[in-house]
C-alpha cells in the first residue's frame, strides 16, 4: 500500500433526521413550543398535525423534563465493565454521575433523544458541545424485556481511549446525529477551535423537514388562490392488477418520486457536503451516499451494519417497478398503513403469495408473514429492529457459498443452509439461476478477484439495479490500476446521477490527459457530489484555461465539505490529502497532527503522518509517531502492521515478524497481513516454516489467489511437490 492509497480516506457516517428563527444550542434557547413557520402550517393543517404527532419524528428530541424523560431516574445505577452511571433527580433536574478508572463528573441531561424503542440522554461536556451518554433506556413494555438501563455496547468494553466511548467524537450529536433528528440544523463548527456553536429552526422533525419553506404557499392562502399540488402528494394514479397477473402495475400519470430525496437526506449512511440541508434540492446535491459493498453490507446487498433504508430500498424489484415510500408508510404517522400481510397484498395476490403453497407455513404464524421472510430483521442500538429494504427471496444455497444470512436460517437457528435449500428446493423447485453480473458482484463483495472484463460486465448489465452496478463501478480499483478513457465515458455521461458519481470517483484510474478532458466537464455537472468528486480528482493536474473557472468553483466545495466534517479524524485526513496533492507538505504535516489532536484514537492519522515523514526521510518521527499511535490505539491491527513495515524498510525483517504477528492477531481478515507476515517468515531464512503457517492461515480468506500464489512459489522453492500439488487443488 503506498503513500497515497493510505490517503485514500472517504468519510462515511450517519446522520439520522427533521420544525425557524436559528436557535444556539442552549436550554435557553430551545423553545418546547413549535416555531412560528410550524404553526402557520398547523393552523391550516390540523389534521396533519394530529398525524405527525404520533410518528417518531415528532419525539425525535425534546428538552429533558417530567413530560418527555421516559427512563426511572429514581437514583438508579448501573455498572458495565467497570464504567458506572447514577442516574438521579436533584432539584427536579434530571442528572447523571458517571465514572471509570477513578474520573467522576456529574451532568445535568439536557435533552432526551428519540423515544422508541429506546431513549437516550444528551449531555453538555464543554460549551456547545452534546454528547450522547452511554447507558440507553429501553422504552419497550417488560414483557418484551424493556423498561431497564443498558449499555449502548452491551457485550464489550469500550474503554476511553476507545473510538466508540461516549466522550469521542464518534458519539457527539452536533456532528453525528443532530441535522437529522430537528429541523434546519447548522453544525456551525469552529476547526480552529475545534467547537461547535450549533443552531436550528425547530427541536424536532415537523414540517420544514419535508415540506421545505412553504412561504410562497402561505402568500397564495393569504390571497385565497389555489393551493398548488402538495409536494409530496403522488401523482394521479393507482396500483392495478389485471386479470391474470398476479403482481400489480401503475395505472396513471407517470410517478415522479424525486420527492423521496427528502427521505433520503435522513435515512441513508451518507456524508454531508453541506452544513445542514433543505427540502428543496437533491439528495446527490447535499450529500455523497455510501453504496453497497462490504463491510456494511453482506455480498448479496443485504444490511450488515447500521446503514438505514436507502442503499438496501434502491436495490430492489419494488424501486425499480415505481414504489415509493408513501405507498407503505403514512406520510405524516410514518407508519405502515396496513399491518400484517395487508400492506403486501395491495399490490401481490393473495391467491398467489398469501397461501400455504407459497409461504410453507401456518396460516397467520410468523413464518406466514411476508416481511419476515422478504425483510429480515437486524437488531442495532442494542434494541432497535430495523427490517432490510431489499425485498431479496431467501437463498440459502447463497448464504453457503458467500456467508450470507437467509431468512430461513435466522428463524431455524437450529438448522443449517443445506436443511434450508432443500426444503424450498422440494416446495419452489431449484432456485433460478443468478445472472452471471450478480455472480460477479457477489464475488467482488466478497473479496474475490475479478478480471478487468468481469468487473466491467457487472457495470455494463442494465438488467442489475443501478445501485448495484455504481457501487461496482467504484470499486474498480481494486481490480486494475488504469482504465482506458473509452471504458469510463459511458458513465461520466450516463443519465443516471449515481453511475455519473461513481464514474468520477474513480476517475483516478484515467491518463493525466484523458481525466482532465472528461472529468473537466463534470465540473458542471448539476450535482454537488458529482462536481466535488471531479475536482477532488483533478487537484494533481495542471488544468487548461477552459477549465480553471470551474474547477476553482467546485474545488471550494470540496474544502467546503472536507472542513464541515473536520470535527473527526476522517474530515481532517482528508484535508491532509489535498494538501499533499498541491505539493503543500506542511499543510499535510499540519492537518495530520490535527487528526492525531482531535481523535487520538483515530489509528489512520498515525500511520498516514508516519508515511509523510517516511517520504521526507525522517527516521526517528516515523518511529515517534508508529509508537505513540500504538500505545493509544494498542488494538489496532492497521498500526502493527506500519511498524512491521517499518523494520522491513529498515531490513530489520527479524524485528518485523513481532508486529506482523501480531496484526494479523488483531485483523485475523486480512490476507494481506497474512501475506505479508509469510512472506517475511520466508525472509528470515525459513522457507519451510513459512510454508507450514501458509497452510495453516489460508483457509480463513475467501480469495486466495494471492496466498496460492505464494505457496506455490514456496513449495518450489524448498523443492516439496505434494506440497505444490496441495496448493494446485484450491
Amino acid at each position: 500500500m503506498n503513500f497515497l492509497q493510505l490517503f485514500q480516506i472517504v468519510l462515511f457516517f450517519v446522520v439520522i433526521a427533521f420544525p425557524s428563527q436559528g436557535k444556539e444550542i442552549t436550554s435557553y434557547d430551545f423553545q418546547k413550543s413549535q416555531s412560528i413557520s410550524n404553526l402557520q402550517c398547523i393552523s391550516c393543517h390540523q389534521q396533519a398535525q394530529h398525524d405527525w404527532e404520533k410518528s417518531d419524528h415528532s419525539q425525535s428530541m425534546a428538552i429533558a423534563d417530567k413530560t418527555t424523560v421516559l427512563a426511572d431516574f429514581n437514583n438508579k445505577k448501573i455498572e458495565h465493565y467497570g464504567q458506572k452511571a447514577h442516574f438521579f433527580i436533584k432539584n427536579s433536574q434530571y442528572k447523571v454521575t458517571i465514572s471509570y478508572d477513578g474520573s467522576v463528573t456529574t451532568y445535568p441531561i439536557k435533552y432526551t433523544f428519540g423515544y422508541f424503542p429506546l431513549q437516550q440522554y444528551l449531555v453538555e461536556t464543554e460549551k456547545g458541545k452534546l454528547q450522547v451518554l452511554p447507558f440507553a433506556w429501553d422504552s419497550q413494555s417488560k414483557e418484551h424485556g424493556g423498561q431497564r438501563w443498558y449499555h449502548n455496547y452491551s457485550h464489550e468494553e469500550i474503554r476511553p481511549e476507545d473510538r466508540l466511548h461516549w466522550r469521542q467524537p464518534l458519539q457527539n450529536w452536533n456532528g453525528m446525529c443532530a441535522d437529522c433528528h430537528s429541523d434546519g440544523l447548522i453544525r456551525n463548527y469552529n476547526a480552529e477551535k475545534n467547537s461547535f456553536n450549533s443552531q436550528f429552526d425547530n427541536i424536532n422533525v415537523g414540517c420544514m423537514s419535508c415540506h421545505g419553506d412553504m412561504e410562497i404557499h402561505k402568500k397564495q392562502q393569504s390571497k385565497n388562490k389555489l393551493m398548488p399540488r402538495d409536494i409530496i402528494t403522488p401523482r394521479l394514479g393507482q396500483w392495478l392488477r389485471s386479470i391474470g397477473d398476479n403482481t400489480a402495475q401503475w395505472d396513471g400519470e407517470a410517478r415522479d418520486n424525486s420527492f423521496m430525496d427528502k427521505c433520503f437526506s435522513c435515512h441513508a449512511l451518507r456524508a454531508p457536503l453541506t452544513d445542514g440541508f433543505k427540502a428543496s434540492k437533491a439528495f446527490l446535491d447535499q450529500f455523497t451516499p455510501q453504496l453497497p459493498s462490504s463491510p456494511n453490507y453482506y455480498a448479496d446487498g443485504q444490511i450488515k451494519e447500521e446503514v438505514y433504508v436507502y442503499g438496501s430500498f434502491l436495490q430492489s424489484k419494488m424501486y425499480g417497478a415505481g414504489v415509493n415510500c408513501l405507498d407503505c408508510h403514512d406520510k405524516h404517522t410514518m407508519k405502515i398503513k396496513i399491518k400484517g400481510n395487508g400492506l403486501c397484498l395491495q399490490c401481490h395476490s393473495g391467491e398467489e403469495y398469501n397461501v400455504k403453497k407459497h409461504h410453507q407455513h401456518e396460516e397467520n404464524s410468523q413464518g406466514a408473514q411476508c416481511v419476515n421472510c422478504h425483510m429480515p430483521e437486524n437488531r442495532y442500538m442494542g434494541v432497535d429492529d430495523r427490517r432490510d429494504h431489499s425485498f431479496k427471496i431467501p437463498r440459502p444455497d447463497l448464504s453457503e457459498q458467500f456467508n450470507t444470512p437467509n431468512a430461513c436460517t435466522k428463524c431455524h437457528d437450529d438448522k443449517n443452509n443445506e436443511w434450508a435449500e432443500a426444503n424450498l428446493a422440494k416446495w419452489h423447485g431449484k432456485p433460478q439461476a443468478l445472472l452471471l453480473s450478480k455472480q460477479y458482484l457477489m464475488k467482488l463483495n466478497s473479496g474475490i478477484s475479478l478480471t478487468p472484463e468481469q468487473h466491467l460486465s457487472i457495470v455494463a448489465d442494465e438488467k442489475l439495479d443501478v445501485i448495484s452496478r455504481a457501487s461496482a463501478l467504484e470499486m474498480l480499483s481494486f481490480t486494475t490500476q488504469t482504465l482506458p478513457a473509452e471504458k469510463l465515458i459511458p458513465y461520466l455521461t450516463h443519465s443516471e446521477p449515481l453511475l455519473r458519481l461513481s464514474a468520477a470517483r474513480v476517475g483516478l484510474l484515467l491518463l493525466p490527459n484523458d481525466r482532465e478532458i472528461h472529468l473537466g466537464a463534470l465540473l458542471s455537472d448539476e450535482l454537488r457530489a458529482v462536481r466535488v468528486a471531479a475536482a477532488r480528482n483533478l487537484v494533481s493536474i495542471e488544468l487548461s484555461k477552459i477549465h480553471q473557472p470551474m474547477f476553482i468553483q467546485a474545488f471550494e466545495e470540496l474544502t467546503d465539505a472536507n472542513e464541515i466534517n473536520s470535527w473527526r479524524g476522517e474530515g481532517v485526513a482528508n484535508q491532509a490529502m489535498l494538501a499533499l496533492e498541491v505539493n503543500d507538505v506542511l499543510g499535510a504535516e499540519a492537518a495530520l497532527k490535527q487528526a492525531i489532536k482531535i481523535e487520538p484514537y483515530f489509528d489512520i492519522g498515525y500511520i498516514n503522518l508516519a508515511d509523510l515523514y517516511r517520504a521526507q526521510q525522517r527516521t526517528p518521527l516515523v518511529i515517534s509517531v508508529l509508537r505513540q499511535g500504538i500505545m493509544k490505539n494498542p488494538l489496532s491491527g492497521a498500526l502493527s502492521y506500519s511498524y512491521g513495515l517499518h523494520f522491513v524498510r529498515q531490513q530489520k525483517l527479524g524485528k518485523s515478524l513481532k508486529y506482523f504477528k501480531k496484526s494479523l492477531s488483531l485483523s485475523p481478515d486480512n490476507s494481506q497481513y497474512a501475506y505479508t507476515y509469510v512472506l517475511a517468515i520466508d525472509g528470515t531464512g525459513d522457507s519451510n516454516k513459512a510454508l507450514t503457517e501458509l497452510k495453516r492461515l489460508i483457509h480463513k480468506y475467501n480469495d486466495k489467489t494471492q496466498l496460492k500464489e505464494l505457496g506455490l512459489y514456496l513449495s518450489q522453492k524448498v523443492n516439496l511437490r505434494t506440497e505444490y500439488e496441495w496448493f494446485m487443488k484450491l
